[in-house]
């Protein structure tokens, strides 16, 4: 055991930006208006489990599908930017049923626990011990729950019109960042025009 407070703080700091569950605060209440209901336990929990099992077998787990991470990641840009698509064109791409299935897809998979939480849990096993990336996981799954459950406070403060402005701006975001996964994935790099 190798427990290391400056460790669990970097490795905290590190997860909470890649997951950046306060930007996705519109898509979350997008995809709750479109559901009805988001499980803030069961979105928590099974982003907890997936991330948990990418740090403990992770690359021997992609590798039994002959996966790498950069197919992983290109994959889930794809989700990503279909749901980018949903948020800016108003249309429904991902059909939900009426038991609440958006608590897990898309919100904990890809939103949460997508590729690049899961390409940054990987990438620093290398810095960082095992179990102070596990506490700096668990903390932010606090953080994930408190967001969750405080989504409908926000909807009251920023009212229909302005969710609809922030879907839009947030979609057009996550565009950019599918569009940025999967350049940076697949080794294709645009010139700047100048």
């Amino acid at each position: 055991m190798d427990f290391n407070l400056r460790e669990i703080l970097a490795a905290f700091m590190v997860l909470f930006a890649i997951i950046d569950i306060p930007g996705s605060i519109p898509i979350i209440i997008d995809i709750k208006s479109r559901v009805g209901i988001v499980h803030p336990i069961r979105v928590t929990i099974a982003s907890f489990l997936i991330l948990c099992a990418f740090l403990f077998i992770g690359t021997p787990l992609l590798g039994v599908f002959g996966v790498d991470i950069s197919s992983f990641a290109i994959a889930g840009s794809f989700i990503i930017f279909l749901i980018a698509m949903e948020m800016i064109l108003g249309i429904e791409l991902f059909k939900q049923d009426a038991h609440g299935s958006g608590s897990v897809f898309p919100i904990a998979f890809p939103l949460i626990a997508g590729a690049g939480s899961i390409t940054t849990i990987l990438s620093i096993k290398a810095e960082y011990s095992t179990v102070n990336i596990f506490i700096a996981l668990l903390l932010n799954m606090v953080i994930i729950y408190l967001v969750l459950r405080l989504t409908s406070l926000f909807e009251r403060i920023l009212g229909k019109s302005g969710l609809s402005i922030l879907k839009k701006v947030f979609g057009v975001i996550l565009l950019s960042i599918a569009i940025k996964l999967f350049l940076s994935n697949t080794g294709i790099t645009l010139i700047n025009a100048k």
